[in-house]
């Protein structure tokens, strides 16, 4: 039997098995695996063979298309989706949304109207709080108005993180201090997102590349660093989807290396690095 220098056993992974799991994470997810991608699937997936008893690949890809294979296609986006987030991320969106976008929709909300935020791949919740902390900071009385913050992920695992609001205390240097001693408490170890923070926040698993359930639009939608894992195709989609549930005049904001594609680069005006208005 093979062993690998780390002193694993070595899985068979044939170009057929690849394209099996290649093919069922683009149609459930969206994502996007080329050929180039195929060590560093098998690298995070033989933990789910050992932890499943499995010898091959071609057993797993079984397993998925079985009747167990919702439960075992949810580890499976678990596996080759990497969850890396921090509160407070790309921090010169959060230095727009406060200098330039949320005091409007503030003085909105405190008129009596509605307001709309979306974090979507919120992951464990980090972006959606970040928010909430901001909109705290520059109107304390936000929960008792008219404004929610939607979290949304496509992975329920990390989504029930988002739920908890706990996170461990190496995060807690992220936040800015005067947020942190006023929205966060500190345990041990781990560090809570306070209540009324958590009350801005409506953490829902939802596939982004289904039909959505949402009606009403959005001011605010920050989707970074999501669609690098889509097709090129996939992605031109995302943004014009995004553009529809948009208010006009209403902000987006995507990852560093992700650019506006399709119909949607004609629909929106850049406002900043990676940050776009709905014309």
């Amino acid at each position: 039997m093979p062993i690998s220098a780390a002193g694993h056993r070595d899985f068979p992974f044939s170009d057929q098995s690849f394209q099996a799991i290649a093919q069922l994470a683009h149609s459930s997810f969206g994502l996007h695996l080329e050929p180039a991608k195929k060590q560093l699937v098998y690298s995070r997936l033989t933990r789910r063979l050992r932890a499943l008893g499995l010898s091959d690949f071609e057993d797993y890809c079984a397993m998925l298309n079985g009747p167990n294979g919702v439960d075992e296609r949810k580890e499976l986006l678990s596996a080759l989706t990497t969850n890396v987030t921090q509160f407070f991320r790309e921090r010169h969106h959060f230095e727009q949304l406060s200098a330039s976008v949320l005091p409007h929709l503030i003085a909105r909300a405190r008129e009596g109207g509605r307001v709309r935020l979306w974090s979507a791949g919120c992951s464990a919740g980090q972006e959606a709080y970040s928010l909430a902390l901001i909109l705290l900071w520059l109107c304390p009385e936000a929960p008792r108005l008219d404004v929610r913050i939607l979290a949304t992920d496509i992975d329920p695992q990390i989504l029930a993180r988002a739920r908890a609001a706990q996170y461990p205390l190496e995060e807690y240097a992220a936040i800015p201090l005067p947020l942190a001693k006023s929205h966060t408490t500190v345990n041990g170890d781990t560090f809570s997102i306070a209540a009324n923070a958590r009350a801005l926040v409506a953490p829902k698993v939802l596939n982004l590349i289904e039909p959505w359930p949402m009606t009403g639009r959005f001011d605010v939608i920050m989707c970074r660093n999501v669609a690098i894992y889509f097709s090129k195709e996939t992605q031109a989609r995302l943004w014009s989807r995004f553009s529809d549930v948009l208010a006009r005049g209403g902000h987006l904001m995507i990852g560093h290396s992700e650019r506006l594609s399709g119909r949607a680069a004609e629909e929106f005006t850049s406002t900043g690095i990676t940050a776009y208005c709905k014309n």
